[in-house]
């Protein structure tokens, strides 16, 4: 693909690792990356030239990711947006999918499955990566979602989290230690 052919990305997250290692992957498959680490930088380079796709992180320092997607479609419409997440929760999925979002991935999303979402306007539903929509999710799925978002919330502080949620600190640990619990 030339320059001038690349389809345009939107890499919006605010962790610069993972912002970096996926818009050089991004990259590297031909498309044109442009980064931002928060909503506001987001916003100004989708002002000077709109993507044709965008990647963006639901948390962030101020405006959320739902909210700069509303401030990118409002740009232009057009705009096909991926939702990333390290604590995705089907409440969240839903919310990011009204407002606009063509799909909502949970970190660490690779490339494969960002191009997969981008497609997913264009691909039938039983070719998406999609749970159903009236799938209820077990209630250690609920706990485990819970418990990494007050996490998150306490900055990654585990004694902070623990006194929150109302658990000792090495029950935590424990919990913390296992794999996500599947849908």
């Amino acid at each position: 693909m030339t320059q001038e052919a690349a389809p345009s990305v939107l890499v919006v997250d605010d962790d610069e690792r993972y912002r970096e290692r996926l818009a050089r992957a991004l990259t590297r498959r031909g498309y044109d990356v442009r980064e931002a680490s928060n909503a506001s930088e987001a916003l100004a380079s989708a002002k000077q030239d709109s993507p044709e796709y965008a990647v963006l992180d639901l948390r962030m320092p101020g405006p959320s990711g739902l909210e700069l997607l509303e401030a990118l479609l409002a740009v232009d419409p057009t705009t096909n947006a991926v939702m990333l997440t390290g604590y995705g929760s089907i409440a969240t999925a839903v919310e990011a999918v009204k407002a606009g979002a063509t799909h909502y991935l949970t970190k660490p999303a690779d490339v494969d499955d960002i191009e997969r979402a981008f497609a997913r306007k264009e691909a039938s539903s039983e070719d998406a990566k999609v749970n159903p929509p009236n799938e209820v999710p077990t209630l250690a799925r609920v706990e485990w979602e819970h418990i990494h978002r007050v996490l998150q919330d306490c900055g990654g502080n585990i004694s902070q989290a623990a006194r929150l949620l109302g658990v000792h600190r090495r029950s935590l640990q424990r919990k913390l230690a296992k794999y996500p619990v599947p849908r």
